[in-house]
């Protein structure tokens, strides 16, 4: 294990708040492996960059000897995480939430080293609170702290509806930290006040109160807003190898600075002294490799070099079949409406506009207008953009 110096230089990079950093100190220089706590309710299936900022960090304190674990949510899930939300959030059902559990285990341990990781379900000694214990445990925090988030005064000040099991929210994540007798606790700046809620009730529970880390929130590749698989500006970790690298390649200078920064271990010096296109080819050959290895990143590099710079097929396109399909004449779709079925954008909006952005091509040919009827009764390559391809032809029934 590093000493105290080392360990506090690794634990500062790239984090926004160290509370109470005194107090870290006095952990550390008791030599023991601390208890770092990660939670994530499984709100939804796949992971992507954002969420890697505090996986990163997590595999830095287990190479420095200390305990991991991770929390899943799925007691918590159920109730709805209201961070960040204008309105109440709808719980999930118990199998969405166990479905998206394995999930998240699978993806989880692409970064963490699995034997030494320790994962815990809440659901195992929350679902066994009585009335009275949640009662207790309501009469330990006031509205007035409750409403000195911003997100619940927003809505306050709002007049929109803010439900009572949202307010239970924080201090049932706190809860799980005096249940995990946790020493550290790591989330993303959002998470502050539920982990500092944390702290408070490890005090009234007689325990050591968690040192607190917050991470940034990863800006997504338009470099404006957070990464999100919803706003379509997100880079996720089970993408085919050569999206990941074509996706990194497209952001800007200043963005894969902070991506270097946040994301990787490198040298910030070594990467400013290199031209911004070699870093940035490093950078997604980073990615690639470490979610599929040196081989597959490889690959992607020559592919996305065939691709960007001389405008090849890739050799390996994915191929959907129609079927059961609203055919304006036998076999053929409006683009539009083509695009919307292939499931490449997530909306008829959305398919228009790349549409009339001039990013829709069909056998090389750039689709002109929305409501071009598209000929699907042969085989059919869909391009969207620069990398994005799929094969597609009626099922004829």
């Amino acid at each position: 294990m590093k000493n105290v110096d080392e360990q506090l230089k690794m634990v500062r990079r790239g984090a926004v708040e160290l509370i109470p950093e005194d107090e870290f100190m006095r952990k550390l220089k008791k030599g023991k492996p601390l208890r770092i706590k990660w939670g994530a309710d499984p709100s939804a299936p796949d992971i992507h960059l954002g969420h890697t900022i505090v996986l990163n960090k997590l595999r830095q304190f287990q190479e420095l000897g200390h305990e991991i674990i991770f929390l899943i949510g799925d007691f918590t899930a159920r109730i709805g995480d209201p961070t960040g939300k204008s309105e109440t959030r709808k719980p999930l059902t118990k199998q969405e939430v166990k479905k998206n559990a394995k999930t998240y285990q699978d993806q989880v341990f692409r970064i963490l080293d699995k034997k030494k990781t320790k994962v815990v379900y809440n659901s195992h000694w929350l679902s066994k609170l009585k009335i009275e214990d949640v009662i207790n445990l309501a009469g330990k925090y006031t509205v007035a702290r409750m409403l000195e988030r911003d997100d619940f005064m927003n809505r306050y000040e709002k007049e929109r509806p803010i439900s009572i099991h949202e307010f239970l929210y924080p201090l049932i994540q706190g809860y799980d930290s005096v249940v995990l007798k946790a020493d550290v606790e790591i989330g993303g700046t959002d998470q502050k006040f539920n982990m500092l809620v944390g702290r408070e009730l490890q005090r009234e529970f007689r325990e050591e109160p968690q040192i607190i880390i917050t991470l940034p929130l990863l800006e997504g590749t338009d470099g404006v807003q957070k990464m999100s698989k919803s706003l379509d500006n997100y880079i996720g970790i089970t993408d085919p190898p050569k999206e990941i690298f074509g996706k990194t390649m497209s952001i800007s200078d200043d963005l894969m600075l902070r991506y270097y920064e946040l994301l990787t271990d490198f040298d910030l010096n070594e990467i400013k002294a290199m031209h911004p296109k070699d870093a940035k080819k490093r950078l997604a050959h980073t990615f690639v490799a470490r979610f599929y290895g040196k081989e597959k990143a490889n690959q992607a590099e020559v592919e996305f070099e065939a691709i960007f710079k001389e405008g090849k097929t890739p050799r390996e396109i994915p191929t959907r079949l129609l079927k059961d399909v609203p055919w304006k004449e036998k076999y053929k779709l409006p683009a539009y409406v083509l695009l919307s079925e292939l499931k490449i954008v997530d909306s008829a909006s959305e398919a228009r506009r790349v549409i009339r952005q001039g990013g829709l091509k069909v056998d090389g040919k750039v689709v002109k207008s929305e409501f071009q009827l598209i000929d699907c009764s042969e085989e059919r390559v869909i391009q969207v953009g620069k990398l994005k391809f799929v094969k597609t032809k009626a099922v004829r029934t």
